[in-house]
């Protein structure tokens, strides 16, 4: 015990019920060590965990998009001209951009 980096025990009693409740905390948040959740929430008082799927999705519109502009400006500088197909897809797309970033930022508190 004298090589620990945390030699000191603190010993709490709980429940039943209580012990399931803070296990299950802490694997919803992401922990797979109890006493690492304990120590983290003890110390900082909250834990958030973010669900970063809808800036996911938002990046992978992006993604397209980004291709699409690297397309038409291949397509331009070989050509020397631009669809209106072209440039109406780009409308459509950055429209789906906005709406996926207002509904992102509609559900933030």
């Amino acid at each position: 015990m004298a090589n620990r980096s945390r030699p000191i025990n603190i010993h709490v009693m709980v429940t039943e019920e209580e012990k399931n409740i803070i296990e299950e905390r802490s694997k919803l948040a992401g922990f797979k060590n109890t006493g690492a959740y304990m120590r983290k929430i003890a110390i900082d008082g909250r834990i958030f965990k973010i669900d970063h799927s809808p800036l996911q999705e938002l990046s992978s519109h992006m993604t397209r998009v980004s291709t699409n502009i690297n397309q038409i400006a291949k397509r331009v500088n070989s050509t020397d001209s631009i669809y209106k197909n072209d440039v109406q897809e780009l409308k459509e797309m950055t429209e789906d951009i906005w709406q996926s970033l207002k509904s992102i930022l509609s559900k933030l508190p």
